[in-house]
């Protein structure tokens, strides 16, 4: 995007500013490729506030150097195309490389110049202040646009946001020359105007005169309110007492509010006042003409400079992601183009933020392991009502969430995330007040309702599936809903209580079981999950821990449903071997990592290598080309010299450093360095 100065090559043709402003352009704004609409009914805001992907997206905001990004990073919104989604995180760990190679993106001093923009298209035009700001801005930019410059030929997309940017540097240096740091119009802003402020100077001088000559005289001491002169806009006057009306000749120009005090111009000032006043209205018109001038090479320039800091807030955004990755330990998962989510030590971002912000209590957030759409497509994890089953419900949603937006997710290596095309979401409470429903009837609706959209591509998350009514009814309702999931062919992960819907797991090949480990002795959940292992309510143990009577306790065991115990005889039976094959899995999982790490390692490790044996190979000859007289670098000394005679037999050099010469091994000898001093 080429900058364009009046009178310069491809400029276009002067025109009057009111024929520029018929053109009207959109405010900067982010374009639709980036931030595509295709998601609009990916999940609903609701559910988007049960997840709280709203805090995600403050997170990000935070970590943005300027109001660009931070504009953009609020609005971050998940894609269902897997090419976007793998772009945007092959962005950002492009970024991650130039950040830790070239340093961050330079965006001190970038502002949003929307609104400088639209006040340019008007005919008043820009005033000195805002000006001001957008030179501020294009200086700024013209950093980021060499930075970019800078960046290694594999860094293709970030070269590829900056392509329409340009470097307005030149736009910015003719605004300096006119407004200095302070937002004031430079004396030599133009010819006129310096030519105005002198003469203005000199008849303020001539005024000064005049005022002395004035207050020297020996009654004025009396007549005056005070003995200096003021000013009442461009006039000088005298602050004379009410009583003394007609003391001084002149021009009464204002009263003061309590009527003690006139402002009066003394009759031997009012020539050269009237033509400070002539000057100063002459000095405006200049002012006006060269802001005038100034806010039509800002228009003329307008949608070079929209491309340019939408390139700016976009690059702003990606590098905040990075910033975001590595404050919590976070990684970019790879796009499953199968169904499989995996997801290696999983935590809450908002768990995370939490137990950072509080750190007198020690916080610790328990990370847990997920998986879905590989053995089985529907998680069914029950046990009691300890707040660990909403928690993993809540991260698995967030973390999805993140991941289709293209935000890193606070996981593991090795994880993934398929791309859904919808996200369903019944978490919490949901009675409706407006619709009179209980909090069963509205959470049946929810579920009944999501049922009527879901496809093969859906993910459905469901809260306590069966709660609020009679336990047998509700799990017949809850096993309904799973067979309908199983038939459509969705993923899912679902919540309950209900030790009647165990069975599940073991009845259905696409359907398996978890718990959210429960320490009874501390009477505590763990928070970890896990998977294949149904849970148990625990209240007969806890109720016993509790100090419920021997015999009570008995009874209670005794009144369990007989359909119930079998159950959990036929899980108990099953555990250990499901444990081990639990266990077995994830050490292969663990060991495939470790192989995929070393394979990157040793990749980079032979690229590093034959790096350095060309860089070897180019010295070597370079060495053999040089001969006496040649410049060379002697890194001992950090200076240049001359080559007086090459020993390649014993690897040595004789130099001349200024008046003295001395012998260096050749390994000290590198190319000159230009500017050496």
């Amino acid at each position: 995007m080429r900058c364009i100065i009046p009178g310069s090559r491809g400029g276009i043709p002067q025109k009057t500013k009111a024929s520029v402003t018929r053109r009207i352009r959109r405010p900067i704004a982010p374009r639709n490729r980036y931030f595509r609409q295709e998601a609009k009914r990916f999940v609903d805001p609701h559910g988007l506030d049960k997840l709280q992907f709203d805090h995600v997206r403050q997170a990000v905001a935070a970590h943005c150097a300027c109001s660009l990004g931070k504009d953009l990073a609020r609005r971050i919104t998940p894609a269902t195309r897997r090419d976007t989604i793998v772009r945007w995180f092959d962005q950002v760990r492009q970024m991650e490389t130039a950040m830790d190679t070239v340093g961050a993106v330079p965006l001190g001093g970038v502002h949003d110049l929307a609104p400088e923009l639209q006040a340019a298209r008007q005919p008043a035009g820009l005033d000195a202040a805002a000006l001001h700001r957008v030179s501020e801005t294009l200086n700024a930019t013209g950093n980021v646009t060499r930075w970019v410059a800078s960046l290694a030929e594999d860094a293709d997309l970030l070269r590829h946001i900056a392509r329409d940017a340009g470097d307005f540097s030149a736009v910015g240096m003719q605004i300096d020359g006119v407004i200095d740091e302070r937002g004031a119009i430079r004396d030599d802003a133009s010819p006129r105007l310096r030519d105005i402020r002198r003469t203005i100077e000199h008849l303020r001088a001539e005024v000064g005169e005049v005022f002395a000559r004035i207050l020297r005289q020996p009654h004025m001491q009396k007549i005056l309110q005070f003995p200096n002169a003021t000013q009442r806009g461009d006039r000088t006057v005298l602050p004379l007492k009410t009583e003394y009306r007609g003391h001084l000749k002149g021009i009464v120009h204002q009263a003061s509010d309590s009527g003690s005090t006139l402002f009066i111009e003394p009759a031997e000032a009012v020539q050269v006042n009237n033509a400070i006043v002539r000057q100063r209205d002459e000095e405006r018109k200049e002012i006006i003409r060269i802001l005038t001038e100034l806010s039509l090479l800002v228009h003329r320039n307008e949608a070079g400079i929209t491309a340019t800091l939408r390139a700016v807030g976009v690059l702003d955004l990606i590098a905040a992601k990075v910033r975001f990755l590595k404050s919590r330990n976070g990684v970019c998962p790879d796009i499953s183009e199968d169904r499989v989510l995996l997801l290696n030590q999983a935590r809450h971002p908002v768990l995370l933020d939490l137990a950072r912000a509080d750190e007198s209590r020690q916080r610790t957030v328990v990370p847990i392991d997920v998986r879905l759409g590989d053995d089985f497509d529907l998680l069914v994890i029950t046990g009691p009502n300890t707040g660990g089953k909403t928690v993993t419900l809540k991260t698995i949603g967030l973390l999805v969430l993140m991941a289709q937006s293209g935000v890193p997710i606070p996981c593991g290596r090795g994880s993934r995330v398929p791309i859904y095309r919808q996200v369903h979401v019944d978490i919490g409470d949901e009675q409706s007040i407006e619709q009179s429903l209980s909090t069963f009837s509205s959470h049946l609706s929810n579920i009944l309702t999501t049922l009527s959209r879901i496809n093969p591509y859906s993910l459905v998350l469901l809260d306590e599936l069966g709660s609020g009514t009679d336990p047998d009814e509700g799990a017949a309702i809850g096993r309904a809903v799973i067979d309908e999931m199983l038939r459509v062919g969705c993923a899912g992960v679902l919540t309950t209580h209900l030790s009647a819907l165990k069975s599940i797991g073991i009845m259905h090949d696409r359907v398996d079981n978890a718990s959210v480990e429960f320490d009874v002795e501390s009477l505590r959940p763990t928070y970890l999950l896990r998977i294949g292992e149904p849970g148990n309510s625990n209240a007969i143990t806890i109720a016993q821990r509790l100090g419920m009577p021997r015999r009570m306790v008995k009874n209670a065991r005794k009144y369990l449903s007989k359909r119930g115990q079998a159950i959990n005889k036929v899980i108990a039976s099953t555990l250990d071997s499901r444990r081990q094959a639990e266990r077995a899995r994830l050490e292969a999982h663990q060991a495939l990592l470790d192989a995929e790490q070393q394979r990157i390692h040793f990749e980079h490790e032979q690229r590093r290598l034959e790096s350095e044996r060309d860089a070897q190979q180019q010295w070597f000859d370079w060495v053999n080309d040089l001969g006496p007289g040649d410049e060379v670098y002697v890194k001992k000394f950090e200076r240049n010299a001359r080559v007086v005679r090459l020993r390649l037999q014993n690897q040595t050099a004789l130099i001349s450093a200024g008046a003295v010469d001395m012998e260096v091994p050749l390994k000290e000898l590198d190319k000159p360095v230009k500017n050496n001093e």
